[in-house]
């Protein structure tokens, strides 16, 4: 039985990817979607996990979690192919937000890697800082995107927040990026 449990989830998981990416400013093909019990990384138990060469995400959340995780790791996706310019773009945005004092993100895996920063990382663009900018990226597209209005995680100031949406609106939104 357990098996019959892991197919309909992932049949769920399918139909709302389906209806989600059709609304969302990116184009290509969908990557593959699987439903994983017991998904882990090297730091514990995950809700998702988005393999880029592979063409697919894993899955071990809710239903009602899902539109917010699969957002986010779609924008995964999204990040390399968006281009050096955009990506700078975005890290001057998150340059400025610092520098204004802002605290909070957008979830969760973009959070702890805001607190891990210090002010080398962002001045020498570390793996640290580049992987903040990313998570960053993938948490900001799945607040905007996901029709998740409020969650815990979205502790980012509002002002921070539209700073986010319009440019996305203006960067994003204006191009659709292949995935």
């Amino acid at each position: 039985m357990p098996g019959s449990i892991t197919n309909g989830l992932q049949v769920r998981y399918e139909q709302t990817a389906v209806r989600l990416f059709a609304a969302l400013p990116l184009s290509g093909p969908l990557p593959r979607i699987e439903a994983v019990p017991g998904l882990r990384d090297r730091r514990g138990p995950v809700h998702a996990g988005a393999y880029l060469r592979e063409g697919r995400i894993a899955f071990d959340c809710t239903l009602a979690e899902f539109p917010r995780i699969f957002v986010h790791e779609l924008f995964h996706f999204a990040w390399p192919r968006a281009g050096n310019p955009v990506r700078r773009s975005f890290e001057d945005l998150l340059r400025r937000e610092l520098r204004a004092g802002a605290r909070g993100e957008l979830g969760w895996s973009s959070a702890w890697r805001k607190e891990a920063l210090d002010a080398g990382d962002i001045r020498r663009r570390t793996r640290r800082w580049r992987e903040y900018c990313c998570e960053s990226f993938c948490d900001t597209a799945a607040w905007k995107y996901s029709g998740t209005a409020r969650h815990p995680e979205f502790t980012l100031d509002r002002r921070f927040r539209d700073f986010r949406q319009s440019w996305f609106v203006a960067t994003i939104e204006t191009r659709r990026i292949s995935i």
